[in-house]
Order: structure tokens, then sequence, then C-alpha cells
């Protein structure tokens, strides 16, 4: 009988993808795309050596240039990307894993100097970040104020979700990942800190969520619902992010997201802090209505991941740093071996170091015992 400490490690099935292990490689912006906001071989290598996850969900990735808020950060909108995706994705099937792509648009959160024409970035309502810096090519800036999309120009960016998916097909991603969380585009419409609309995507949790259903549709059109998953995060302030009633509108978009069978929800809720505290917590009511899979994110360690799984509280664990710094995290976890220290420094640098050079296993013991044979 499974135990425990087993669940982690027990295969899953996720639409048609028979996955060897529960843990999932969180999206995590690393800033290493090459010119053009293309995938190079090195970001190949990276994927490649996290291949043992369940399966790996990539950095965010934008569906066009207007969505850029970020250095070195990949696209998904030109022939290029979509072959320097290729690299990223043959490298993952030859490892034997398996990859979705984060579909991604910034909105607020870019600069005019990250914009065509040095325009303004779009959002959901013209409300500004108030809170932090953007880090832009002339260094770190203010947020400026957005322009809030017109009703007639929101198909267009529907449009450009939809191609985004395309691309990702073509460059043989085997789902996708619609980027709903952190405030970014579609979060800037579901949550009404920001959401000061009077159309029928303003107001009403109905009017709110409709932006991300239709993305969801059109992207669900291209992959189907099996290959699709959407990640949120209900509590989250990053972005400068809030909500009157997060119960109320994460709920709906449960509802909704379960009746057009969409393969999984990605949750980001941290385990400590506020948001354990809170007695809104909004995980637990997703489980309730939503009737995919349920991927949770939030500071896991093994011990709460095993927990998770064994009350039924989600199906998949979601892991970031630990990730970033452990390429053989599903061994490491399993035979309970020491883990790597991430290099925060070199999370978002250019280059190799702190990106495809953690040891895995034995190589840095085996790295000391050449060193030292040498110096003898």
């Amino acid at each position: 009988m499974t135990t425990a400490k087993d669940l982690l490690f027990s295969p899953f099935g996720l639409g048609p993808a028979s996955l060897p292990n529960r843990l999932v490689m969180a999206p995590l912006t690393r800033c290493r795309a090459g010119e053009g906001n293309v995938p190079t071989e090195l970001n190949a290598r990276y994927y490649e050596q996290r291949s043992s996850a369940g399966f790996i969900i990539t950095e965010a990735t934008q569906v066009t240039p207007e969505g850029v808020g970020y250095l070195r950060t990949p696209g998904i909108h030109t022939d290029a990307q979509v072959a320097g995706w290729r690299l990223v994705t043959d490298a993952i099937h030859r490892a034997g894993g398996r990859g979705f792509l984060q579909l991604w648009h910034v909105g607020r959160a870019s600069h005019p100097s990250f914009q065509p024409n040095r325009q303004a970035p779009v959002s959901s309502s013209a409300v500004a970040i108030r809170k932090g810096h953007a880090y832009t090519p002339e260094g770190p800036q203010p947020y400026t104020t957005p322009r809030a999309l017109e009703t007639g120009e929101i198909a267009g960016v529907v449009a450009q979700f939809e191609d985004g998916a395309r691309r990702a097909k073509a460059a043989g991603f085997d789902g996708v990942e619609i980027h709903a969380a952190n405030g970014y585009l579609i979060d800037q419409f579901l949550r009404n800190g920001v959401n000061q609309r009077t159309d029928r995507y303003g107001g009403s949790v109905e009017n709110r969520a409709r932006f991300l259903l239709e993305i969801t549709e059109a992207v669900t059109g291209v992959f189907g619902a099996d290959r699709v998953g959407v990640r949120l995060s209900p509590l989250a302030d990053f972005n400068d992010m809030s909500d009157s009633d997060p119960r109320a509108i994460f709920g709906h978009v449960a509802d909704e997201l379960s009746a057009r069978k969409v393969v999984y929800l990605h949750v980001v809720e941290p385990l400590s802090g506020q948001a354990l505290d809170a007695a809104e917590r909004v995980t637990p009511l997703l489980r309730e209505r939503f009737r995919g899979a349920l991927v949770v994110n939030g500071g896991y360690t093994l011990e709460t991941a095993e927990e998770a799984l064994r009350t039924g509280a989600a199906d998949l664990v979601s892991f970031g740093a630990p990730f970033l710094a452990n390429p053989d995290l599903p061994e490491r976890l399993s035979r309970r071996a020491p883990l790597n220290t991430p290099d925060v420094a070199t999370f978002y640098s250019e280059g190799p170091r702190g990106y495809v050079d953690y040891p895995r296993l034995g190589e840095a013991a085996a790295e000391r015992a050449s060193a030292g044979a040498q110096m003898a």
C-alpha cells in the first residue's frame, strides 16, 4: 500500500500524459534568452537537466512584444522563437521529460522602454503600480500609468494568446499553462483592486472572469483542454494587487474552468505568513470547486508536499527555487539527500553561472576527489 512518503514519487495521469512522479518544476523567470528573446542551446541544457520532474512548466513567455516586462525573457510570437523553443522541447523529450509552455502578458507591469514606439503599457484600467520599480534597459524606473484596453481591442489580445498556443504546439510542447497570476495582465482583469472597468469586462465576477475564459477557450481550441492548465494567485499582492472578495472571484473562475475541462489549476498560495492564517484562504475552496487536477505552490518541503498529497489537498506540488538549484530534485528528495543552496545573486544574471552549473548528486564529491588527486 502506498504510504504518505511514497505519494510524491508515485505516477499520476495528467490528461494524456503519464507522469512518473508528482513533482512539478514551477515556472521560473531566469532572464537567459538570447537576442530577439529567442531561446538558445543554453536554455535547452538547463531544461534538459531538470527533465526528471513529473513535468516542467517553462518560464513565463510573452505572446506579443507588448507583453514584455523584463530583460532577456523569451517570447513565443516569432518564427525564430519557435525554432529556439524547439531546441528546448527536443532536449526535454530526449531526456524522457514533458514540458508545458507558460503563456504570458505582463500588462501594466511593463514600461514604455519595452514597448513598441515607447507607447504606454496596457491593462484592464489606467491604474499604475505604486510599489517597486520596472527594471528596464536604462535601469530601474518608476512604473508608468497604463492605458486601459478598449473593449474592441480585447479580442486582439485573446488572439495573441491563441497564436502563442499555436506556436507552442509547433515548437513541440506537450501543453501550455495560461499565466493568470502574479499581477500580470489576466490577473489585472480578474481582481478589482485594479479592474475599474464599466463594460462587459468589469464589475461583476462574471465580467471580470470573461477575459481569462475567452483566452482559455481560444487556447483549448488549439491544444485541447486536456493539455491546458491555468495558474492563479488568489491572495498574492505582488505587482500591487488586491481584491475585495478573493473567494467570490476565484471560486467563480474555478467553476468556469472546471466546466471547460482544463486539465489542471496551478494555485500559488504560501504555506506560511498571512495567507496561512487568513480565514479566507482560497486553495481549499478551489479544491472543492475544480474537478481537474490541482497543483499547489507556496514554499513546500518534502514533508509538507507529502502531507498535501496524503490529505487530498492537492494532486501535484510545484517547486521553484529547489528545482533551480537542484537539477536532480526528485532523486535528491526521494533519497532524503542534502539540497544545493540557490545562489540568489545569479537568479537573473546572464550566462551559465548559477544556471546550468549546479551539481547533481555525487558530482561535487567527485570533483573534490579529482582535484585532490591532481594535487597529490
